[in-house]
């Protein structure tokens, strides 16, 4: 069965973000993550966390500046120093809140920049995070993220996250297989996760095409979640999806696919 975490950033919006832990736990799960945790200091998180009994499982490094537009900036030209310093940021969160990994998000690369400049920044710059992250005892994971919600972001496939994380090593670097993500981009969901399984480290869901709970669009569930398990995954599975209403009433999909 698969083990499900709560997306804090999305999910249980009816209260502020730090009551949400609470409110989580409440609703029966044992795992959280979000997006980034650098507005609040990290010893008030992991209070929260423990006093919940929860685990922290992922968040994002530091985008840039997202209200701005950038969404990271691992292949952006010109940032290499921010981004190095933002790994170290990251890396200090993740201690304090005993996360074994986090997100390196590629970021959207300035107009016209060259395809394989951004590429080669990319696999570089992850290649320095990487073994600093595995000397911490974290694993970086890698997103693609469809260009609908994100235009000109640079990892868009999953192939194109497996061919970084075989040249850089999957023992330090790992797949985020986001399904709503892949079935926007590519579809073949479950022939995808059958040829990436060996490199996924994180995975989460949404349906398609609002991006709300299970059952609420066009992906067949009851399929994806028994091929979750027939493929031996054993990772966690963040529902990173905006609720269709009420948080807890919408958790009502759980029952109906048996997770």
């Amino acid at each position: 069965m698969p083990r499900l975490a709560a997306n804090l950033s999305m999910m249980f919006n009816e209260v502020p973000f730090l009551d949400r832990f609470d409110a989580a736990a409440k609703a029966g799960f044992t795992a959280v993550e979000f997006l980034f945790p650098y507005e609040w200091p990290a010893a008030e998180l992991k209070r929260r966390l423990d006093a919940n009994g929860l685990r922290q499982v992922l968040f994002n490094m530091p985008p840039g500046d997202w209200a701005a537009g950038e969404r990271g900036l691992a292949s952006l030209p010109g940032r290499q120093a921010e981004f190095r310093a933002n790994v170290g940021r990251a890396l200090d969160y993740a201690a304090a809140l005993d996360c074994e990994l986090v997100h390196c998000m590629a970021g959207i690369p300035p107009a016209g920049t060259p395809p394989v400049t951004a590429a080669a920044l990319f696999a570089a710059n992850v290649a320095w995070a990487a073994e600093q992250a595995l000397a911490a005892g974290v694993k970086l994971a890698l997103e693609p993220i469809n260009h609908r919600d994100m235009p000109g972001y640079h990892l868009n496939t999953m192939q194109q996250g497996a061919d970084v994380i075989a040249a850089i090593g999957a023992d330090r670097v790992g797949l985020q297989f986001d399904l709503y993500h892949c079935q926007t981009t590519e579809g073949d969901i479950t022939k995808r996760m059958e040829k990436l399984m060996p490199v996924i480290a994180h995975m989460q869901l949404a349906d398609v095409p609002d991006r709300h709970e299970p059952g609420t669009g066009e992906i067949g569930w009851d399929y994806v979640l028994r091929r979750i398990d027939a493929l031996g995954y054993q990772g966690w599975i963040g529902c990173e999806y905006r609720p269709a209403g009420d948080t807890v009433a919408g958790l009502a999909w759980r029952t109906r696919f048996g997770v």
